[in-house]
């Protein structure tokens, strides 16, 4: 298969809240979020769908010799990495960031609870950070404070992902949330890991949120003024997402234990319009 048509079903596919902002790029650059969605996509597939942990470290381990080719004979094997072998001296993509990727999705082969906020940090930072600082590259950029603006809006986006998925997380075992910010406010990992939400979960969610508000601010308080044109996909990302985080704190905080909320595409498109054409502002 052409790896760009590849990279374009597997992005379609999972119906993320990312593509709605791809819409009013330029091609190329369009082409290469797509590459590099797909590229995301298909690491974390690696993790989610693969039951033996030690195939899932020795697939990751392939993948990081096949990005490794990218950058050395030009010639991987992977469609995709076919793919963002055509767009990496383009947009001068470094070989760390897109590594760092590989390196955060391996964490959650071993990192199943993270003990304080610093820690989860820096997995956010590997899993989504470095994905906003690759979303900059790509869409240009003037001034290196977009980079660290990259960096924040990542953190903010997977907190949300982290606040949405909390009932799906803990059906596989996972807690994400602080383990001392638990102890906090006397949630037991047992009340999660067996869905049974009470009003000790509900503050606790009540200050994930309030929190990931906050990380929204401070991203956008960074963004440049001269690099706001070029950077406008990743608010519309960040506006999408800020809006899911909205719509889960009206839905209590607490029912994300029993179920998955989201936002419907034509709302997506509504909300994408909007932050276009007159910015995002949390």
């Amino acid at each position: 298969m052409n790896p760009l048509i590849y990279c374009q079903e597997k992005a379609q596919s999972s119906g993320s809240s990312f593509l709605a902002g791809f819409r009013f790029l330029p091609e190329q650059q369009k082409n290469a979020m797509t590459i590099l969605y797909a590229y995301c996509r298909e690491l974390d597939d690696v993790v989610d769908d693969c039951l033996d942990i030690n195939i899932a470290r020795q697939t990751l381990a392939w993948w990081r010799q096949d990005l490794d080719k990218i950058f050395t004979q030009k010639q991987p094997e992977h469609p995709i990495n076919k793919a963002l072998c055509e767009i990496v001296d383009i947009f001068s993509l470094p070989k760390d960031e897109l590594e760092d990727i590989i390196n955060g999705m391996e964490m959650d082969l071993h990192h199943v609870r993270y003990q304080n906020f610093t820690d989860l940090q820096y997995y956010c930072h590997r899993v989504a950070g470095v994905v906003g600082r690759l979303i900059v590259r790509i869409l240009g950029f003037s001034e290196n404070q977009t980079l660290a603006y990259a960096d924040k809006l990542g953190l903010a986006l997977q907190l949300t992902n982290i606040i949405r998925d909390v009932g799906e997380d803990a059906r596989n075992g996972r807690i994400y949330l602080p383990l001392d910010e638990l102890a906090q406010f006397g949630v037991s990992q047992e009340s999660i890991l067996s869905y049974q939400p009470n009003q000790s979960f509900e503050k606790l969610m009540d200050f994930q949120i309030m929190r990931a508000r906050e990380i929204y601010r401070v991203a956008m308080s960074l963004l440049p003024e001269k690099d706001k044109k070029r950077q406008k996909v990743g608010t519309v990302m960040g506006g999408i997402y800020y809006a899911l985080l909205e719509e889960i704190a009206r839905d209590g905080g607490a029912n994300v234990l029993k179920y998955k909320i989201r936002i419907p595409s034509p709302r997506k498109f509504r909300i994408a319009m909007r932050i276009w054409l007159f910015g995002f502002k949390p």
